[in-house]
């Protein structure tokens, strides 16, 4: 039978923010319970009073993961060195049967110009193709035979290296999705690899959210 500290736990889940303000005492409890009085009671089908919940909101416990624990702190610490990539375009085109194929020629120019910046990732219905805008052309011509989805010009990657034992602490990259949200930037794409981590903006949102990871490293 769900109880009132079933429905505060469902609840902060789904609120992040809500759930860390509450990790880090800087929330009214009393005014909140007033607030979650309405839902509360729908989720359980009969009246619930405001203390109650109070009481359920003071009991509870966040997830280890949203404190800065020591481990947490010492990877954040440990964060590698920002680089920004500007001149970007992203395209995303349908999978198909020739499109691997395709791709190889791509591969066959990009190994002979070595500062390009150019990812590649395939999804289960389509794929992604970013590289500098300067092939734009090339990439539109030897692919025209495929399905584009999207083609996405004046993009910014903005990659930072990641201690190599990220990949065991959880609750890493919400650091990074936290920040970024509350600097009110929109993220275009996310590319992540073992140790690196990079964000696609467009152009309007680089400064922003070239600060918040700082102060994610910071």
């Amino acid at each position: 039978m769900k109880t009132v500290s079933n429905c505060v736990e469902d609840i902060l889940i789904t609120q992040p923010y809500l759930e860390e303000a509450l990790s880090r005492n800087i929330i009214n409890f009393s005014a909140l319970a007033v607030e979650l009085t309405e839902p509360i009671s729908k989720m359980l089908k009969k009246d619930v009073k405001p203390g109650a919940i109070m009481m359920a909101l003071r009991r509870y416990s966040p997830p280890p993961t949203l404190s800065n624990s020591v481990k947490m702190k010492k990877v954040i610490k440990n964060l590698g060195d920002i680089t920004v990539r500007s001149n970007l375009t992203d395209f995303t085109v349908k999978n198909s049967e020739t499109l691997i194929d395709n791709h190889a020629k791509i591969l066959e120019k990009i190994n002979s110009e070595s500062k390009l910046f150019y990812t590649f990732t395939r999804g289960i219905h389509e794929s992604n193709i970013i590289i500098s805008s300067s092939l734009k052309d090339f990439i539109l011509e030897h692919l025209k035979l495929e399905t584009f989805l999207a083609v996405q010009d004046g993009l910014t990657a903005i990659s930072i290296n990641l201690p190599e034992d990220n990949s065991k602490i959880a609750g890493l990259y919400y650091h990074f999705f936290k920040r970024l949200a509350w600097e009110g930037v929109v993220l275009y794409e996310v590319i992540s690899t073992t140790n690196e981590f990079t964000i696609l903006v467009e152009d309007d949102f680089v400064d922003k959210a070239f600060t918040a990871i700082k102060k994610v490293k910071s």
